[in-house]
C-alpha cells in the first residue's frame, strides 16, 4: 500500500519516500506525490532523486495491485533502487498543474451541460468530455463564454468525503456513467466548486478556478446518436 498524498495536497510537489519494491513493473514507494493515472487524468512524470544524487527519470505512473503506486522509470534505466533505498519524489510540476488546472475546468463545462457523463480524457493542452445528448443543444461559442464567466470569478474549491451509504442515496451526485466512483472503502472523495459543483473524483485540482486561465471550447462532435463530444483547449496569452 502507498500512501498517496495528493489525495489531501494536490499542490505537493515533492516528498522523501522510501523504496518498498522495484523491478520491471516499476518502483514503489511507501508515499508518495506522483498522481497515478485514471479517471481520464494522465500519471504523472518526474524523477526519483536517489541517495547517491543521481537522478531516476520517471515516465508515468499507474496503479498496481493492493493499493501500491507504481512509478515506471523511462526505459533506458538499467540499474533500480533496492528496497529500503531512500529517494527524494519529485514531480514535473508545470506537466502536472497544467493537468489540474483542465481537470478543473472539465467539471465546470460538466455543471454547464445538462447530460450524463459518458466518457473522457485530458492531458497538458486540451481536454474533452463525451455527454449522452440526443440532441445539438449546445454550442462552441456560448459554451466558451460561459466556461470563462465560471474560470473569472475567482471559485474556491474544496475536497470533502462522504460515506457510501450516503452516496448511495444520492445517485445525482455521480455524474458518468462510463465510471463509477470506487467504494467499498467506507467513504468517497467529492470535489466541491462553490455552488457550481459537487461530484465524486479522485483527481488533482486547482484550489480556485482563476488558475485555469482562459479556455476555448475548441470541437463538438457526433460521436453516434446519443453522444456529443466537447473538447476543450487553454488559450494561453
Amino acid at each position: 500500500m502507498t500512501e498517496r498524498l495528493y489525495e489531501q495536497d494536490g499542490y505537493l510537489r515533492e516528498t522523501e519516500a522510501t523504496v518498498t519494491a522495484a523491478g520491471q513493473a516499476g518502483i514503489v514507494l511507501d508515499r508518495t506525490v506522483f498522481y497515478a493515472r485514471g479517471g481520464g487524468q494522465p500519471g504523472d512524470s518526474g524523477e526519483l532523486i536517489l541517495a547517491s544524487g543521481s537522478r531516476l527519470p520517471i515516465v508515468d505512473t499507474v496503479k498496481g495491485q493492493d493499493g501500491a503506486v507504481l512509478h515506471l522509470p523511462d526505459p533506458a534505466v538499467s540499474v533500480l533502487p533496492a528496497p529500503g533505498e531512500s529517494v527524494l519524489a519529485r514531480i514535473d510540476w508545470n506537466r502536472r498543474h497544467r493537468h489540474m488546472r483542465m481537470h478543473t475546468c472539465l467539471h465546470l463545462l460538466c455543471a454547464l451541460v445538462d447530460a450524463p457523463v459518458t466518457g473522457g480524457n485530458l492531458n497538458d493542452e486540451k481536454g474533452r468530455l463525451d455527454f449522452d445528448l440526443p440532441e445539438s443543444t449546445v454550442d462552441k461559442d456560448s459554451l466558451t463564454g460561459a466556461l470563462n464567466a465560471l474560470i473569472a470569478r475567482n471559485i474556491g474549491t474544496a475536497l470533502e468525503w462522504i460515506a457510501d451509504e450516503a452516496l448511495a442515496a444520492q445517485p445525482e451526485l455521480v455524474k458518468t456513467l462510463s465510471v463509477q466512483p470506487p467504494t467499498g472503502a467506507g467513504s468517497v472523495r467529492l470535489l466541491r466548486i462553490g455552488d457550481v459543483d459537487l461530484q465524486p473524483c479522485g483527481g488533482t485540482h486547482v484550489a480556485n478556478t482563476g488558475e485555469i486561465g482562459r479556455v476555448r471550447v475548441s470541437k463538438i462532435e457526433k460521436k453516434s446518436r446519443l453522444n456529443r463530444r466537447i473538447s476543450v483547449v487553454f488559450e494561453e496569452v
